[in-house]
């Protein structure tokens, strides 16, 4: 069931993925559903080199809080784009984290050049279990590809959230939020890739 309002105290949600990822985007979404719902909600600003496919992370707190910054151990929530992103930023969680990734990997430039190798999945996907309370694996892409286009999968994500009622938001409130924050032309596909997230967050 969705957290009462009333109990509600915070939620602090940290992101991290790869330039180009529509981090800053699932970001401002997230912002927008609270404050339609009528969430106190603080935002930071995006940190790395989000034009040039380097790494990216911002953070939401939604709740009674006067501060973005997530500090070690902090996240209730860790967004992950992207599976070795999700490694780096373990330190912002808890045993308590709930962990939701990507199960797409981006080669970083040192591993396309042949300077390092990037991490064996299983092996990946192993430690972030055994860091958190909770892993959920997303196939971001495919679902977004259902929708019509691969750059859709932070959409996707995002309801994935969602669905896992960890924020006291209602499903109209999140509408109006995708309403609010996406251009109209793109919009009838993300509410798609939205949806696909729902549903699957609903199943996990």
């Amino acid at each position: 069931m969705p957290l009462d309002n009333k109990a509600f105290d915070a939620i602090r949600i940290f992101f991290t993925g790869v330039g180009g990822q529509g981090t800053l985007l699932a970001t401002r979404l997230v912002g927008e559903a609270a404050l339609q719902q009528g969430i106190p909600v603080c935002l930071s600003e995006i940190h790395g080199m989000a034009q040039r496919g380097g790494v990216v992370e911002s953070s939401v707190v939604v709740g009674n809080r006067a501060s973005p910054t997530i500090a070690d151990g902090e996240a209730d929530i860790l967004m992950a784009f992207e599976p070795l992103e999700a490694a780096r930023a373990l330190p912002k969680c808890r045993k308590e984290t709930v962990l939701i990734t990507s199960t797409v990997p981006i080669v970083p430039f040192t591993v396309a050049v042949g300077q390092s190798t990037y991490p064996d999945l299983a092996q990946l996907y192993a430690l972030l279990e055994g860091s958190v309370a909770r892993l959920i694996k997303v196939e971001a892409a495919v679902l977004a590809s259902r929708a019509g286009s691969e750059k859709a999968a932070n959409i996707v994500m995002t309801g994935v959230l969602a669905a896992l009622n960890q924020l006291p938001i209602s499903r109209q409130n999140w509408q109006e939020a995708l309403r609010r924050t996406i251009p109209e032309r793109f919009l009838a596909l993300n509410k798609k890739a939205f949806e696909l997230g729902w549903q699957f967050g609903l199943q996990v």
